[in-house]
């Protein structure tokens, strides 16, 4: 054999060798870290500067600085974020400084609804998590939102003033800019979960008191109601009515309320919801709907073997009836005329007007007996 074929022969041997070789394993680059992670402003000798959870969110304090509702001493205190996953915040605490955060409903679709939304936590922590999720869910409906951030008890504060002055605070804030926000002034209204319904509630019963103390000479916002267009209560913590010696008054213009909750897997906060609604219900209020639903549990409560996960908000609750809440909501909203075109009255308003001279529901007292 010449050289010349030789070599070619050892040329062709090696290449199949070579071909024949395990390559080597191709890697994928690592993760980028997440962008954009919302944290909270630095402490300043100013009163503290809520920041936006969500981009794009406009955000107004309550009240202004100086206000007899705030803690002078604690006002300069930064919040503090508990962030669910890598970068949705889940949780706010230290709130000293209460805002609300306005995010606007799709411009195309837009009814001039405004749902403020107020998360749960048990006055420890306020689960703004819970409230977020709607934003879009809203938006998409033409609907625009409010996510509330109110105190909590285990900043030194009581819910039962402290957090419904600052729903109702936030409510009067709202409707003050409503033609800012392209809103209806009279499609505003709230929606709380869990202790965050309770704020919900009981700023339906309060709301006439609140307005009373606050229509002062130098208020902006004297002549502004603080009345709810509406109520969502989703699984509700306790009304003003629970354990109570003396019965809240319900206002003649009480708002149509909205009320989900699970039956016997979250069996307390559906006997608070019962029981609010069952006043309601007593005293001729319209529009009152209460969805509970067979199967389901308090968000993060633990669950037994096939039970359906225990999350919360829009979640599809493990794809029990219980995750459709949200849709049977709208249901009751567009029914009620807050899905119509901005500045027509409501369904919703008019019930309330033709109810004001309601009378309370009673049972007949029993027949006496028949003399023998």
């Amino acid at each position: 054999m010449s050289p010349t074929r030789r070599f070619a022969c050892l040329a062709s041997s090696l290449a199949g060798l070579l071909a024949s070789a395990p390559a080597a394993e191709a890697v994928l680059p690592p993760l980028p870290a997440p962008q954009h992670i919302p944290a909270p402003g630095p402490r300043t000798d100013a009163p503290y500067a809520p920041q936006a959870i969500l981009p794009g969110g406009v955000v107004v304090p309550l009240y202004p600085p100086g206000s007899p509702y705030l803690k002078a001493d604690r006002i300069q205190e930064p919040e503090v974020y508990q962030l669910w996953g890598s970068a949705l915040v889940g949780a706010v605490t230290s709130i000293h400084n209460p805002s609300l955060e306005f995010h606007p409903g799709n411009g195309r679709l837009n009814t001039g609804a405004v749902v403020i939304l107020a998360g749960g936590g048990g006055h420890r922590t306020l689960n703004v998590g819970e409230a977020s999720p709607l934003v879009q869910f809203l938006a998409h409906q033409g609907v625009s939102s409010v996510i509330l951030r109110n105190r909590l008890r285990s900043d030194g504060y009581e819910p039962k003033t402290d957090g419904v002055n600052d729903a109702l605070q936030a409510i009067k804030l709202v409707r003050a800019y409503a033609k800012e926000w392209n809103l209806d002034p009279a499609k505003v209204g709230i929606m709380g979960f869990s202790a965050g319904a309770e704020l919900a509630m009981n700023a339906g019963l309060r709301w006439e008191e609140f307005d009373r103390a606050n229509d002062a000479a130098g208020n902006p916002l004297a002549k502004v109601s603080s009345r709810p267009d509406f109520i969502g209560s989703i699984y509700p913590g306790p009304s003003l009515f629970f354990r109570a010696d003396e019965k809240p008054v319900i206002p003649r213009a009480m708002p149509p309320v909205f009320i989900a909750c699970a039956g016997q897997g979250d069996w307390i906060h559906a006997y608070w919801a019962i029981e609010f609604y069952e006043a309601l219900l007593m005293d001729g209020v319209p529009n009152i709907e209460m969805m509970l639903y067979a199967r389901g549990r308090h968000p993060g409560d633990k669950t037994g073997p096939g039970e359906p996960p225990s999350t919360g908000s829009i979640s599809n609750m493990g794809g029990i009836p219980y995750g459709t809440w949200s849709a049977r909501f709208l249901d009751w909203f567009g029914d009620l005329g807050f899905l119509g075109q901005p500045g027509v009255v409501t369904q919703a308003a008019k019930d309330v007007a033709s109810h004001l001279d309601r009378q309370p529901h009673t049972f007949r007292p029993p027949a006496p007996a028949k003399a023998p």
